[in-house]
Parts: C-alpha cells; structure tokens; sequence
C-alpha cells in the first residue's frame, strides 16, 4: 500500500508562510467582526465574505500543495494560484477600506470599536500577506509558462474585479444612451477579460487559432480604446446639469457615479499598461 507523502516545503517555504499568515489574519479579522454581531448591512456583509472566501480559498490551496494534490487536478495550478491571491489581495485591500470607513466613525469607545479596529489591522495586515504572496509567485521577465502570474495575467485579473465593482455601483444609467454605452463596455471589456482568465486556467489556450500573444495586443488595444470613450462619455453624462446633493450619503445616486467615475479611470490606466506589456510581448523579443 502506498505511504501518503506531504510536501512540507509548501507550509515552510517563503510562499507557504506568506499563506499561513494570509489565513490567520483573515480569520482573526472575520472572527472579531462576527463576534461584535454588527455587519449585517451589504457593506459589513461584503467584508465577511470577502475574509471567508479568502481564509477558506487559501486554507484549500494549502492543503493541495502540503497534500500533493495539484498535479490531479485538470487545470493549470500555477495560473489558478496567481489569480486566487491577486484576486484575494484586492479583496482584502478593497475590505480594508470599506469596512472601517462604514463601520467606525469618531472616537473608537467600547469593546464593539476595539474589536473592529483590531479586525482593521488584521486585515490590513492580510492585504500585505496576498501583496507578498503575489510578488513571491510572480512569473520573472521573459517566462509565460504560467501566464497569470505575468504582469499583463495579474492585470487580467485586477482588470475583471475592477469591472465587478463597477457594476455594484452601476445605478440610473438607463435614459441615457451615453451611459448605456458606457455600461455596454464595461460589460464587453469584463466578459471577454474573464474567459481569458478562465481559458488559461482550464488549459484551453492552445484551442485559439493563434497565439495568446497577438490576440493580447488585438483585444487589449481595443478595450483601451472602448474604456477612453467611456471614461469621456460616463462623467459627461452622468454629471451634466447636476450638482452633488445635501445630505449625500453612502447610497447616494452622486457619489455612486462618482466611483464608476474613478473606478473607470483606473481600469483604463490598467489596459493601457496591459496594451504595453502584450505589445513588448509581440515586437519586442529577448536574445537568447
């Protein structure tokens, strides 16, 4: 009978301890913030979710690399890795900010504060953990052999959840054919972003009729060009002949706007970077 092996290298290596630390930290962050009880708005839901998708996803990825597990599985464990910790990263980074500025407000008295605070820190801490582990699994210049641990993949990524927290904000866009446009394009971008991903992943890249690379400079390039008329068209529209309301809270139509605003903005700095990678991928090569 054959003697099941465990791989140690994957909890004592530096990768494996940026993990461990991952999962402590964002356990220690959900536990304190269930045991105050006060997250049930969609905010404080969001942040448990996004602790416990990421405690419970890298507790996952650890167990299959201490257990060796990795190679039985039909799908590209590199590639699947990088995405989950730059997906985690931004989660945690997006909750570290979401979180406190919903849930702690003015001078932090009482134990319910101290715990949020201390579950703050916690994931802060955590952000910093997925930061380490991204840059650890980062594919060095010149290797694609694992393709979403590269810097155009990582942005595939960034790219994607950028877009999904656009649509959480989408609100009111349907009178105007300026913002239908705009939303029409965030959707495009996102739906054809994601296969990539899940394309890479599932080892189906060699299916495509030619080289990821040039469908990269193709597709990256004319996503640069739909993300700059949206970030012209969304701002012109949404805020001509409007002027932010008093009060304008959190829920606020103005402030939601505002956000797609930034966040479409930042999603064209990311494809415009990604249309310089993929390009220097194509017509510029490494002498061997």
């Amino acid at each position: 009978m054959a003697v099941p092996t465990l791989n140690l290298r994957a909890l004592t290596s530096w990768l494996g301890i940026a993990r461990l630390l991952a999962v402590l930290l964002s356990c220690v962050a959900f536990s304190l913030v269930a045991s105050t009880g006060s997250f049930g708005d969609p905010y404080g839901t969001w942040c448990m979710f996004s602790w416990c998708l990421c405690f419970a996803g890298t507790l996952l990825v650890l167990l299959a690399e201490l257990l060796e597990l990795c190679s039985l599985l039909p799908l590209s464990w590199d590639d699947l890795t990088s995405a989950f910790s730059m997906l985690a990263a931004l989660m945690v980074f997006t909750t570290s900010v979401v979180f406190p500025s919903t849930f702690i407000s003015g001078p932090c008295r009482g134990s319910v504060c101290a715990r949020q605070a201390v579950a703050t820190a916690a994931s802060c801490l955590c952000f910093l953990a997925y930061a380490l582990e991204v840059g650890l699994s980062r594919a060095r210049p010149g290797d694609i052999s694992s393709f979403l641990s590269t810097v155009p993949g990582l942005l595939k990524v960034f790219e994607a959840y950028v877009a999904c927290l656009i649509f959480s904000l989408l609100d009111g866009y349907s009178s105007t054919a300026g913002l239908q446009w705009c939303v029409a394009v965030y959707s495009i971008c996102f739906i054809v972003t994601l296969l990539i991903i899940i394309f890479t992943i599932g080892r189906c890249l060699s299916y495509m009729p030619c080289p990821l690379e040039k469908i990269l400079v193709g597709y990256n390039g004319l996503a640069f060009l739909m993300y700059l008329t949206a970030t012209i068209l969304w701002p012109l529209y949404s805020f001509k002949d409007s002027q932010r309301p008093d009060p304008c809270g959190k829920d606020c139509l103005w402030n939601k706007r505002l956000g797609v605003t930034f966040l479409t903005i930042f999603n064209l700095i990311a494809y415009s970077v990604d249309l310089v990678y993929s390009t220097r991928m194509v017509f510029i090569r490494t002498p061997t």
